[in-house]
């Protein structure tokens, strides 16, 4: 159940010019958890901003009771959180909302994350590794940008899948081109081993993902972006199309079966 807490920043650090990795104190938090989840931050005490900035887990790290969070300074909430110092407390709600349903069998497990869509992908990376023995699943990267600087968490995926491929828009690392066309020139249609991809990054590489497992028969989740005022369900205000009717991005989701979802 989510809980709203006063977490202590641990640490606090600047890994690119508008990125930055937030660790924070949190048994409860380390403890209920799931990968694709996410928490709601408070980061102001004043009414401006007035709503919380929902940020996905992207590492849990039991041994310290900490968790972390990857964000990007894209406006003004997070400008102010930017700010923030070790020994601050923030008001945090969470976890929040339904995560990745992990694989019950032997399978390959394909991770594709563009941009800052590889943040939840970690989290879910390790806690894969961490449950099952290492000769069960292979466990294969995807990871996309428009250029370099701005791809991020490739040294994690390197210390835990066992493959990691990258591409960028620019050609400035990795293979020229979208992470979509690298995932679909790497698939191996006729591995008799199961698969299952996991996706996050925008809309429109979800979408060729999700195109890209159904035409090759692979159980596929996304994690969806929307816009959110509460956070827990109540304002209606991040709904997406999917077969099943509109469903609340923040209390449904994030992570959704593409499959499930209209694609407009």
């Amino acid at each position: 159940m989510p809980k709203q807490e006063n977490c202590r920043i641990l640490q606090h650090q600047q890994i690119a010019s508008t990125v930055f990795k937030l660790t924070l104190s949190s048994p409860n938090l380390c403890q209920e958890a799931k990968p694709g989840q996410f928490v709601n931050i408070r980061v102001s005490s004043k009414y401006d901003p007035l709503l919380r900035r929902p940020l996905s887990l992207h590492r849990i790290i039991k041994k310290d009771n900490a968790f972390q969070l990857l964000y990007e300074v894209v406006g003004k909430g997070t400008a102010i959180l930017s700010q923030t110092k070790p020994g601050d407390d923030l008001d945090i709600l969470g976890p929040l909302g339904s995560g990745f349903s992990l694989p019950s069998e032997k399978q390959t497990i394909i991770l594709v994350g563009g941009g800052m869509g590889v943040a939840p992908l970690v989290n879910l990376a390790e806690k894969i590794k961490d449950q099952r023995p290492k000769t069960k699943d292979q466990i294969i990267a995807f990871i996309g940008a428009g250029t370099k600087a701005k791809l991020y968490c490739e040294k994690d995926f390197k210390q835990i899948a066992d493959k990691v491929l990258i591409s960028t828009d620019d050609g400035s690392h990795g293979e020229k081109g979208f992470v979509s066309d690298l995932l679909y020139s790497r698939l191996t249609i006729h591995d008799s081993r199961p698969a299952s991809i996991y996706a996050c990054g925008p809309y429109a590489m979800l979408e060729a993902i999700s195109n890209i497992a159904r035409k090759n028969k692979i159980p596929c989740q996304v994690s969806m972006e929307a816009k959110m005022a509460c956070g827990i369900g109540t304002c209606m205000g991040c709904v997406i199309k999917t077969k099943n009717g509109y469903k609340k991005v923040c209390d449904d989701g994030p992570v959704f079966d593409a499959a499930e979802i209209i694609w407009d």
